[in-house]
């Protein structure tokens, strides 16, 4: 079998692609394990190189149709779908984000279409989707309201993948991922950017700043349940989705100030002190219209697993990232 991950140069990407190496195999279109002889790694900047020879890193623009004839063929039976320009950046350039989050998910989906092979398709989706007045806890019939270019360029992803599944072009599946924390490296443009930044930043001994109030509530997952989720919503029959193509995944329910208290906890009232609160009123806005918790009932019996709290997520980073050195 040869899979694809778009966004592989990015930090979900890379790790999932070394998941799926130690792996080793994925499940066909006919739900058997099949050994994973090529995983291409495909985004706008090289992916970092690992040595492995089943890799092979392409660079190269995701909307250019040529480029992306050359990732995909016939032997192509899974897809991993995380190129994406995050929810800030799609609202300062709407251009960008049209063609990134919009424009380059439907000619994936109209390139594997016109093979006719009928890959599995993972596709990331996001809270962004969701925005208004919302409940305090987000049903699954809950009405699509995005309040930001990107989380309106993501709904229609959603939808364009539910269609393409339903032709039968596609054996799509959509995951919308709550906000990820903590994500290791720099800050980014994502209007959540902050959602890991004070905590990875203290914890690296850093300075940071929060532009949210401390009562802001986020629904969070850690980065390794992120990549283990996406392998098994990979897994899963088509059945699993044939009511509906897109799942809430799980997460954890916390706000800003519970945040805060685990790093006190964790690594001091020194880490603490290394957040200077700053009001930015355009990423509350954003932040502020997604959910503060969704309804899991769906997600665990399918049998997907999230964090059990934000103590274990804040570990999880310190494990993984931080080699246990704290």
């Amino acid at each position: 079998m040869k899979a694809l991950i778009t966004g592989g140069a990015g930090f979900l990407g890379q790790r999932l692609a070394r998941k799926l190496l130690a792996t080793g195999t994925l499940k066909n279109a006919s739900g058997q394990d099949e050994r994973i002889e090529r995983l291409v790694l495909l985004d706008v900047v090289p992916a970092p190189v690992i040595d492995d020879p089943r890799v092979d890193i392409l660079t190269g623009d995701v909307l250019d149709a040529e480029f992306l004839k050359r990732a995909i063929d016939s032997a192509t039976g899974s897809i991993f779908h995380l190129a994406a320009v995050v929810s800030s950046q799609a609202e300062a350039d709407f251009d960008l984000g049209m063609r990134v989050n919009l424009d380059a998910a439907r000619l994936l989906f109209e390139t594997c279409r016109r093979l006719g092979h009928c890959p599995r398709v993972v596709f990331t989706s996001s809270v962004a989707v969701y925005g208004g007045d919302l409940p305090e806890v987000v049903q699954d019939d809950t009405a699509l309201n995005p309040k930001s270019s990107y989380g309106i360029q993501k709904a229609i992803g959603e939808l364009l993948l539910s269609d393409y599944s339903r032709r039968g072009f596609i054996d799509g599946r959509c995951l919308r991922l709550p906000t990820i924390s903590v994500r290791p490296g720099k800050p980014n443009k994502a209007a959540s950017s902050f959602a890991s930044g004070i905590i990875r930043e203290p914890l690296n001994n850093e300075g940071t700043v929060c532009p949210v109030t401390a009562d802001t509530r986020l629904w969070l997952l850690s980065p390794r349940q992120a990549v283990d989720s996406l392998v098994f919503g990979h897994e899963l029959g088509a059945e699993a989705f044939a009511l509906n193509r897109v799942l809430n995944l799980p997460g954890v329910s916390v706000t800003v100030g519970e945040m805060v208290e685990v790093l006190g906890r964790i690594s001091g009232q020194a880490a603490v002190g290394k957040i200077r609160w700053e009001g930015d009123p355009v990423v509350q806005r954003i932040v502020g219209s997604w959910p503060r918790s969704w309804d899991m009932t769906r997600a665990h019996a399918l049998g997907f697993k999230g964090d059990k709290d934000f103590d274990s997520i804040v570990q999880a980073y310190i494990a993984d990232d931080l080699s246990g050195a704290r």
